[in-house]
């Protein structure tokens, strides 16, 4: 039998080799026939913590990696454009502190 494959967004990468990916799936409903839409988070195995927060990426079945895991992560297929500004801030500060360290 083959393996599922789905695309969804990574809505969490703060744990370690592990990554939280919000499916989004249209469900019609059995009488009115209104299409809605019905989400899945799934918790992923990324070993090499490849994947970043508002990543669009590829993940498969596969065996039970632990209590919650159930999906392995394939590829990013489109990187975020989020904007990290503490890391920006952070940098910017270290930059001027060794401009005023080599005066």
């Amino acid at each position: 039998m083959p393996k599922k494959v789905l695309t969804g967004k990574v809505v969490s990468d703060k744990p370690d080799k592990t990554c939280l990916v919000e499916v989004m799936r249209l469900v019609k409903h059995p009488k009115y026939g209104k299409y809605t839409r019905h989400r899945t988070k799934c918790t992923v195995h990324d070993k090499d913590n490849t994947a970043k927060f508002g990543d669009i990426v590829e993940i498969v079945e596969c065996r039970p990696m632990s209590k919650n895991k159930r999906w392995r992560f394939i590829s990013v297929v489109e990187a975020s454009k989020y904007i990290d500004l503490a890391q920006l801030r952070a940098e910017a500060k270290e930059e001027a502190a060794a401009k005023e360290g080599s005066l």
